[in-house]
């Protein structure tokens, strides 16, 4: 009976993630995910973005943690994809172990927590910034690592460390529906 459960779970997933990379070629889809665990809460007061060592940054269990995602990733079939981060050392380390390709860091992609007056405005530039990722010639799935607080913003979904949300826009990079992968 475990075999026979085994045997539905992995064909039912195959399935599902069959239609992943299907929507994420479709030019309407993204992934967006939270950065890897972190341990602590924010960062020390007086960091900087042009050095890690300021900063909150992930810990074992945390590269462990990306590391394993971007394997998930591949065993549903994507290898390679644009990938976008926050520039904070915790986004950019996850994006880069996911290993789906050189993570480049996008500004609207940054934390607003320590200042949530922000969000709004960098929320309307994160979807502008989706609409021409996704409006562009270059169909490889697209991958952005960033914070709680932008995935909310975003999305209204609030996301622990690690996890994923493969999210539908409109034309204007505006969410219309999401859900929480894998």
């Amino acid at each position: 009976m475990l075999r026979l459960l085994f045997i539905l779970t992995l064909f039912l997933s195959g399935t599902a993630n069959a239609n992943l990379v299907e929507d994420l070629r479709s030019g309407s889809s993204l992934i967006i995910m939270r950065h890897a665990d972190a341990p602590g809460f924010s960062d020390p007061q007086g960091y900087r973005l042009n050095d890690c060592s300021s900063q909150r940054n992930l810990g074992d269990y945390g590269r462990k943690q990306a590391s394993e995602i971007g394997q998930w990733l591949a065993a549903q079939g994507i290898k390679e994809a644009r990938v976008f981060s926050s520039p904070w050392c915790r986004c950019m380390d996850t994006a880069t172990l996911l290993n789906k390709g050189k993570a480049v860091p996008e500004s609207s992609l940054g934390s607003f927590f320590e200042e949530m007056s922000r969000g709004d405005k960098q929320t309307r530039e994160l979807e502008a910034f989706i609409q021409k990722q996704l409006s562009s010639s270059n169909k490889a799935p697209l991958i952005l690592v960033s914070h709680q607080v932008n995935i909310r913003a975003l999305t209204g979904v609030s996301v622990g460390s690690g996890q994923m949300l493969l999210v539908k826009v409109n034309k204007q990079g505006q969410v219309i529906q999401q859900r929480s992968i894998p």
